[in-house]
């Protein structure tokens, strides 16, 4: 069975516990979590979270389905088959001298991030776009001297007009999950 990258996005109750209740399913079957993005989502009260492991496909989807079973869990899907929109977020604070400065700030334009900020040592620099874009420039800036790196992981969507599920049948499935109340 050949392992491949998946990307898991789950809309969530936004609630203490949840994050914890599903990065230990994962644990529990022996998968290691390569990023965790979670974020409100255009639904008040739940998040959105993107999970990005490696695994085989039928155990990814043995775990999407357990999680899925989560009371605060309202929907699960694996995105990894869909066309997707993904991007990365990293922060890197480089090396700099008066000598090398203005070649660092000439890569980042070539890459279309920015300069957040500038010491007398170093520049930190925000580039935004797929995995391999960051590592790209992560890359050509190892040449230079990486003093701190911050990386995101992983946001996802699907391409075009609704996601996985439309708003209302989420809405309708958060409203069947919870326990009803005499």
């Amino acid at each position: 069975m050949a392992e491949t990258k998946h990307t898991i996005v789950a809309l969530v109750e936004d609630k203490p516990g949840v994050l914890n209740r599903m990065a230990s399913l994962f644990r529990r079957r022996g998968f290691n979590i390569e990023s965790i993005a979670v974020g409100r989502s255009e639904i008040p009260h739940l998040s959105r979270m993107t999970i990005v492991v490696d695994g085989a496909t039928t155990m990814v989807e043995q775990v999407r389905k357990q999680l899925d079973k989560i009371i605060d869990v309202i929907k699960v899907s694996d995105i990894s088959g869909d066309e997707i929109i993904a991007r990365e977020l990293a922060l890197i604070k480089v090396k700099a001298t008066s000598s090398t400065r203005s070649e660092i700030m000439q890569i980042v334009d070539i890459f279309r991030a920015n300069i957040v900020d500038v010491a007398s040592d170093s520049v930190t620099v925000e580039v935004t776009g797929d995995e391999e874009k960051v590592n790209s420039l992560l890359g050509l800036l190892r040449g230079f001297g990486i003093k701190e790196i911050v990386r995101t992981g992983r946001i996802a969507m699907v391409r075009g007009g609704s996601g996985p599920l439309p708003v209302e049948e989420r809405l309708s499935d958060t409203r069947n999950k919870r326990p009803k109340t005499a």
